[in-house]
């Protein structure tokens, strides 16, 4: 395996400002004479309006401190947005040991949902004829994926994207990262894409291309090797010209090569083993996700990439139509009949319906998110802790299924 480059900076910024906390509203006599102006009937359905925003916010943020209180998370944040409205809550703090509050909209590593950016990266390449779903990893990178059983041969881009590839994950081979004794000497080295497949490679594969379902960070590794290839530039590049920009996502990015976060930001903990301690873990390399959760974002930027996706605003109806083609995606201790597209995931609510979405984890942040439609209605949380507990997600997965059912 090639050399590890320890890239740790010379000097890490540790300071962060305070966010600020909300407003609150202000009747004045000019509201009260244009409400008396209104029709009885637009009067009365604006109260109503108002009340459910008010009911609305207090149940966020009342499963937002839910999270924070009972399973001991550090700082959290959510943003629900149904139409032209939007609320923002915060619980906890944005540090340890001290009362700043957690930014109501700052800066957050997204992890795996950086998957869904990638994926809408291919199906535009396969709408301009450059590529197909159905072509094989041999095809673009031959030979990389060989051995141990592994064969790119017969692996189809399809498969990667849908995580019925077979191909084995890496991370439980990265060196000391997710241990925590070794993670402060490793919390800055840096892996190629490659160095991540051949360690994938040592295992052989969880099952036969297209003969099940199996989670694999490897798969969008590969992904982002075969973009390079068909594009002559980084995936990050042409998530960039192609997502980022035309949606106006100011604050999201790829981390590569930078171990911080923009200002503000909430301070994020990795916890690594249940009931150990929390280890403070903001400033990090992210490049062991690189086109499988590197990217960097914020929860409107987020909420905006969600809508275009869902709206159209990113993929002609043939491809949108391919991302939300699922199977199902058994995952080991959760119930959920949860369904994968390409890089896009269907989870069904309690109350009617369901709602696609794809949350992610990094050492120290976790976020959640759903959408419904077309994305006129979804919700965002971030946790700035990462907890080793087994039934880590079933708050927030409950305050997603709450704030998409209650209207």
């Amino acid at each position: 395996m090639a050399h590890i480059r320890n890239d740790a900076p010379a000097a890490r910024r540790r300071s962060f400002p305070a966010g600020r906390r909300a407003a609150l509203g202000v009747l004045t006599a000019a509201t009260v004479t244009a409400t008396l102006a209104m029709p009885l009937s637009t009067a009365w359905a604006q109260a109503d309006g108002d009340r459910a925003a008010r009911s609305g916010r207090a149940a966020l943020q009342r499963n937002l401190d839910d999270i924070v209180r009972k399973d001991g998370v550090v700082g959290a944040q959510a943003a629900l947005v149904d139409g032209k409205d939007r609320i923002s809550v915060r619980s906890g703090t944005a540090e340890r040991g001290t009362d700043r509050p957690v930014p109501l909209d700052g800066s957050f590593r997204m992890g795996s949902n950086t998957k869904t950016f990638v994926a809408t990266v291919v199906l535009q390449l396969v709408a301009e004829g450059r590529m197909g779903l159905d072509d094989t990893v041999d095809h673009w990178l031959p030979g990389v994926i060989e051995g141990n059983g592994n064969d790119g041969s017969r692996i189809t881009v399809r498969q990667l994207l849908q995580h019925t590839s077979g191909l084995p994950d890496y991370a439980p081979h990265l060196p000391g990262i997710f241990d925590e004794e070794g993670f402060e000497k490793h919390r800055f080295e840096t892996l190629r894409p490659r160095q991540l497949v051949d360690l994938a490679l040592q295992d052989r594969p969880t099952f036969e291309p297209g003969k099940g379902w199996s989670y694999s960070n490897t798969g969008y590794i590969v992904v982002g090797m075969i973009i390079e290839k068909v594009t002559g530039k980084n995936w990050s590049e042409e998530v960039r010209d192609r997502i980022i920009k035309p949606l106006g996502l100011k604050h999201t990015f790829s981390a590569r090569g930078r171990f911080d976060l923009p200002k503000p930001h909430a301070k994020s903990y990795m916890q690594f083993k249940s009931g150990g301690p929390l280890v403070e873990s903001t400033e990090i390399n992210m490049s062991w996700g690189d086109s499988a959760g590197d990217l960097v974002t914020t929860s409107k930027d987020l909420t905006r990439f969600w809508r275009g996706l869902l709206g159209g605003e990113l993929l002609r109806p043939e491809q949108l139509k391919q991302m939300k083609s699922t199977v199902p995606a058994p995952r080991e201790g959760h119930n959920l009949q949860e369904r994968a597209g390409l890089g896009i995931l269907w989870r069904p609510l309690s109350c009617t319906g369901g709602y696609w979405g794809h949350g992610g984890t990094t050492l120290g942040h976790l976020n959640a998110n759903g959408f419904t439609g077309k994305g006129e209605r979804g919700v965002v949380v971030m946790r700035s802790t990462n907890l080793a507990m087994e039934d880590r997600d079933t708050r927030t997965d409950k305050l997603v299924d709450d704030a998409l059912c209650r209207r």
